[in-house]
């Protein structure tokens, strides 16, 4: 006798494949081994198909000669039929995907294949011996294929599995019958499982490696169990999850994993179940829950292999000095670089340690000149870089030793110190007592952040594809990219920011030309900070830069730029809520960079600097802390305000203008016409106020209520022009800083040009159009006065923004009315004659021209003319051809 089983609590996977190695052994009984899953009843108790299986009670065991087993080839997952295998003359057929085990049957002939599921195997074969398959056949085996691989988003997954699918498509498997039976939504006692599976987790860090396992007890058996265990693991974004359930007088045990040092199969073998190294289960029996989760902690430290993380944590490159610079100098570049302890290295190799303290101390002993090897540090550990959390917490915590050189083959690659260490426990509370890290119900979430949900929910397709493009080009040139600034600090906040910053670990500038050329877009490359543009072919921009760090030589000075790691370069900036990164590689895509927890910041909507000196090294970040405050609606943290106070007390913009300042009042500038381009500049500028900022653009500018009101109205005015949908743009800054400045006379708007070092044609620009608009505001106080033709005169030289700021700065409805009615129309007006036409009257090109079409227009403004014809004769009477004008022939020469 013939008999065709699976393993027990089958799935649609040991269906399907019964079914299909029916039709490769025709005579063979189909036999399920036990009970099938609650989906899988599901499906056979209203599938209109009759399957002809044989009930296992009507099988004589001792009859049985050969046994085909499918999804399984483990004797204790076969249940009665283990009795078989004693049969004398026994054969055994395997058809199987789960990876070996070391108590595997062995089969007689054996089809194993490293693919997602048993069902692609029997398509292949299917395939491979052109037999066709109906369109129930495939619909059953494509049922089994979604549901053993997810969906084709499990880890095991394979492209023989994905070509599987679309040959059973081709043969008219029904997708719609597909979702209804294996994409099922859970239930509300589901739901309410799920969510007890969650509240009874528990984390635990073993070799570095977050375990999460989940206990719970149920008063009866719940078929599904698997799935629940599966849609935590999901909705958590867990790397690992042990699932226990007491259900009766057994205890269930579920395991996935999604990471390569966690092989759950090996440790469900432990307790007599199997699976792969990605997901596998057990039934254990003779345990209480309590033992068995005491087993699992045991298998842990048997089977999890340690993660190599000294790597992902150091500094580098590192930060050294020379063992014959003397004790001052390298007290200079302590104080330079902030750090507490150097290294120091001798041709590559790290030689000593020499510590701030010590160098302090020798050099008010009057040591300062002496060589820095006389009084450094020499004995100390050294690890690599795969080297563990073990291994690091050993030298920190056990040796009491704070800072650790990173080497390979003997020279120094980095450095570790005992800050690092601190916030990677800090950054993920699995490290730390649970009653330091928040609320008991705190889920596994927190401490990893996946971004990879919320970039689907704010960003485009084609933002997410270049991000990942970006990624797979860094990891094809050895390098990592990430997106850092305030695209990240955007997206926590659910807002798509389209100014993508990318910051490269390796060489920048190299990695643009190599996106560039790979996207068919251009790349401009500034070789002194390191950085390029990446323009694409539509015109989206991507800042590139090496990952660097920034020193001041004294305050306000313009920064010195040095090649660093991600770590440092996150460090160099000016707020915390613009210090996090996104991993761009596609090992890690979506995985949140936070080493200074700034997330915090943003979850307490507060702007803060990364360390006390931010606002002296440069002093421009105060306008930067304002921009953000009021554009965000964020507020300073307490000590950052103190800071920026203390900043000012310091009297850091006093210099203002002289040569030293010239950058800093640039960079000033910068900063004001950013403020001034925000959507409502407004509060930002009255926040300055409250600062006393605004004197140190000008002594004699304030923001007294006159000029508040004149600043809304501008910004009344901007609105309205907006609205109006004009292709011609405006530069919103020029047009506020007009307002800005509307007080300030002419004598005292060149010293505000000086001190902040605007460009000379933008200067003479703003002194130009200022001049303007002081003549103006007189004139259109009563407009009523003056014709079309005139108020087009006078206001034709002004650019648009002086047009804006006018409209804003006078306070006559009648004023206003003819500023926009300018805008909307007459400068728009043009005469239906042009110069080819004079010279068709009989008119000799020249100058005149000009002063013919001019008079056409001003009769034309003041509804003199109409038609073309109106405008023939108004010329040909004005201007008879071949008579002077104003003593001039109408061909220029004199009479």
């Amino acid at each position: 006798m013939e008999i065709i089983t699976t393993h027990l609590n089958a799935d649609f996977d040991g269906l399907a494949s019964m079914l299909a190695a029916r039709r490769l052994y025709p005579d063979a009984k189909l036999v399920f081994s036990g009970s099938q899953e609650r989906n899988l009843r599901r499906y056979l108790a209203t599938s209109p198909y009759a399957y002809d299986f044989t009930r296992q009670k009507d099988i004589n065991l001792a009859d049985v000669t050969r046994l085909i087993l499918v999804d399984t080839r483990q004797s204790g997952r076969i249940g009665n039929f283990s009795k078989c295998l004693a049969n004398p003359g026994l054969s055994i057929h395997i058809f199987d995907h789960h990876p070996e085990l070391p108590d595997d049957l062995k089969g007689d002939f054996e089809e194993i294949r490293p693919v997602g599921s048993t069902a692609t195997i029997f398509t292949q074969l299917f395939r491979e011996r052109d037999l066709p398959v109906s369109r129930d056949e495939a619909t059953l085996l494509a049922m089994a294929l979604y549901e053993d691989t997810g969906s084709f988003t499990f880890g095991t997954t394979t492209p023989g599995d994905l070509e599987a699918m679309a040959w059973l498509l081709g043969q008219g498997a029904d997708l719609p019958s597909v979702a209804q039976f294996v994409s099922q939504e859970l239930t509300t006692n589901q739901v309410t499982l799920l969510h007890q599976l969650m509240k009874a987790a528990t984390t635990y860090n073993i070799q570095g490696i977050d375990l999460v396992v989940a206990k719970i007890r149920l008063p009866e058996y719940v078929d599904e169990f698997a799935l629940i265990a599966r849609r935590f693991m999901a909705m958590e974004n867990l790397n690992c999850l042990f699932a226990l359930a007491n259900m009766g007088e057994r205890v269930y045990l579920i395991a996935r994993s999604r990471i390569p040092e966690v092989n759950v199969g090996e440790i469900c073998i432990e307790f007599g179940g199997g699976g792969h190294a990605s997901a596998a289960s057990a039934t254990v029996t003779e345990m209480t829950l309590g033992e068995a989760e005491e087993k699992l902690l045991l298998l842990f430290h048997k089977h999890v292999q340690p993660v190599a993380i000294a790597a992902r944590i150091m500094s580098a490159p590192v930060i050294s000095v020379d063992p014959e610079v003397s004790l001052k100098e390298a007290n200079q570049i302590i104080d330079r670089y902030n750090v507490t302890v150097l290294p120091v290295v001798k041709a590559g190799q790290a030689v000593g340690l020499i510590s701030r303290r010590v160098a302090g101390k020798a050099i008010y002993h009057g040591l300062g000149d002496q060589p820095v090897s006389d009084y450094m540090t020499s004995e100390f550990a050294t690890l690599t870089s795969t080297a563990t959390l073990a291994d690091i917490q050993e030298l920190i915590i056990g040796h009491r030793q704070r800072f650790i050189p990173i080497v390979e083959n003997d020279l120094i690659i980095g450095v570790i110190t005992r800050t690092d260490l601190l916030n990677l426990l800090i950054n993920d509370p699995a490290h730390l007592p649970k009653e330091t890290v928040g609320a008991p119900d705190q889920t596994a979430s927190a401490r990893q952040r996946n971004l990879n949900n919320l970039m689907v929910d704010t960003l485009s397709r084609e933002i997410i594809v270049l991000l990942r493009t970006i990624g797979e080009v860094a990891a094809a040139a050895g390098t990592k990219a990430y997106a850092v600034g305030g695209f990240v600090r955007d997206l926590l906040l659910r807002k798509a920011n389209l100014d993508l910053d990318v910051v490269i670990e390796g060489d920048g500038i190299g990695f643009a030309q190599r996106l560039a050329a790979h996207l068919h877009g251009k790349v401009r490359i500034h070789d002194k900070f390191s950085t390029a543009m990446v323009i694409l072919p539509d015109g989206f921009k991507i800042d590139i830069a090496t990952a660097r760090l920034e020193y001041y030589e004294y305050p306000a000075a313009m920064p010195t730029v040095e090649l660093s790691s991600l770590k440092l370069d996150l460090y160099r900036r000016d707020f915390t809520i613009n210090a996090m990164a996104l991993h761009l590689d596609p090992e890690s895509f979506g995985i949140l960079v936070d080493f200074f927890n700034c997330q915090n910041d943003l979850k307490d909507r507060q702007v803060r600097i990364l360390h006390n000196l931010s606002f002296v090294e440069d002093p421009t970040r105060i306008f930067r802390a304002i921009r953000f405050e009021q554009r965000m609606g964020f507020h300073l943290a307490k000590h950052t305000e103190r800071l920026l106070r203390t900043a000012l007390r310091m009297h850091i913009f006093d210099s203002l203008p002289g040569s030293k300042s010239t950058r800093l009042g640039f960079r000033l500038f910068g900063e004001l016409q950013l403020i001034l381009s925000e959507e409502t500049p407004l509060p930002a500028l009255q926040r300055m106020t409250h600062f006393d900022l605004l004197k140190f653009l000008h002594p004699a500018l304030q923001l007294d209520p006159h000029l508040e009101e004149s600043i809304e109205s501008t910004q009344q005015s901007l609105t309205w022009y907006r609205l109006l949908y004009q292709e011609e743009r405006c530069r919103q800054w020029m047009v506020f800083l007009l307002a800005l400045t509307s007080r300030l006379t002419m004598r005292q708007l060149p010293v505000f040009c000086r001190r902040l070092a605007v460009p000379e044609r933008q200067a003479q620009l703003f002194l130009r159009e200022k001049g303007y608009l002081g003549i103006l505001q007189k004139v259109l106080k009563k407009p009523r006065t003056l014709k079309p033709s005139q108020i087009h005169r006078l206001l034709q030289p002004l650019a648009l923004e002086t047009l804006l700021a006018l409209m804003g700065l006078v306070r006559q409805p009648e004023g206003k009315k003819a500023i926009s009615h300018y805008i909307t129309y007459q400068r728009h007006v043009k005469t239906q004659l042009q110069g080819r036409d004079l010279q068709k009257l009989g008119y000799a090109e020249g100058p005149d021209y000009r002063r013919i079409l001019d008079r056409l227009l001003q009769a034309r403004l003041d509804n003199e003319v109409d038609s073309r014809e109106d405008e023939i004769t108004f010329v040909t009477t004005h201007f008879p051809p071949g008579k002077p004008l104003n003593g001039e022939r109408p061909d220029g020469r004199n009479k």
